[in-house]
């Protein structure tokens, strides 16, 4: 070797050094953490028809979860139910029908300790408040000039599920099934009769009376579909158990449960 090579190659390794003990002297540049700014974070998964209610309690001061960062995730409850089942890193899910939560805890994918039935609604039938519908309850909804109906697409959607339980009770899901018109969501199912491009929609109740562009025309009797309930619980991949189990028992209680009634969700029977 070249005394010039030896010299590169010293410069080099003197280099590298440098380096290495640069970093191990600047490390991950800590400041000081005050009570106010978050020391752990959740990821809520939670079904469409709950978006109005929980960015309302997101606003609430709770002492139990001041240094904890809460992000939300909506969408059906069939498309979280396959987020969480592909590895999402979710800490809850309060998902709008107890499927897809036994599908996941048969799996083994929840705390099945930590599961219970969080809410309940109703399902409704809805119409465009400015249109001059002949649309008074369910029934009518095989009449010749009602030619599209709004549901959520019932393998994933829920309310969408328990609209085709409905309208097979009822005895004229054959006669109304061409008229389907299937949304992703329940959310999607309301925008659809806003706008006018459906007849007729089912949606929950609670997404009924937050639009000043629908009118309720029929409430769906409890006895033509299975319970309609929000089951909660803890995604067994969870990295941050205790703070979930806070916010779990934060949500059961007031004033959490005040704004849920106030958009129009039930408690389920103790």
């Amino acid at each position: 070797m070249s005394r010039r090579q030896w010299h590169y190659g010293l410069l080099i390794g003197l280099s590298a050094i440098a380096v290495i003990l640069g970093l191990q002297l600047m490390g991950p540049r800590l400041t000081p953490q005050s009570s106010s700014q978050p020391s752990s974070s959740l990821l809520v998964a939670a079904a469409a028809s709950l978006q109005n209610p929980l960015q309302a309690i997101a606003a609430l001061d709770s002492p139990d979860l001041a240094n904890v960062s809460i992000r939300y995730t909506f969408a059906a409850s069939g498309v979280l139910q396959r987020q969480i089942e592909q590895g999402a890193p979710i800490d809850i899910l309060i998902a709008a029908a107890e499927k897809q939560m036994q599908a996941l805890q048969d799996q083994g994918l929840i705390l099945t300790d930590t599961r219970s039935n969080l809410l309940t609604n109703q399902l409704v039938l809805v119409v465009p408040k400015t249109a001059l519908s002949s649309v008074a309850r369910f029934q009518d909804l095989v009449q010749p000039q009602i030619k599209r109906l709004a549901i959520g697409e019932p393998r994933s959607v829920p309310a969408g599920h328990y609209a085709l339980e409905v309208l097979q009770n009822l005895g004229i899901l054959d006669q109304v099934r061409p008229k389907f018109v299937l949304s992703n969501n329940v959310k999607a199912v309301l925008t659809a009769v806003e706008t006018g491009n459906v007849d007729a929609g089912i949606v929950y109740w609670t997404d009924a009376q937050a639009s000043s562009k629908v009118a309720v025309v029929g409430v769906a009797d409890r006895s033509l579909h299975s319970p309609i309930v929000y089951p909660i619980a803890i995604v067994r991949s969870s990295r941050s158990l205790p703070q979930a189990q806070q916010y779990l028992e934060f949500l059961k209680r007031e004033p959490a449960q005040t704004i849920f009634q106030r958009y129009g969700f039930g408690r389920p029977a103790a």
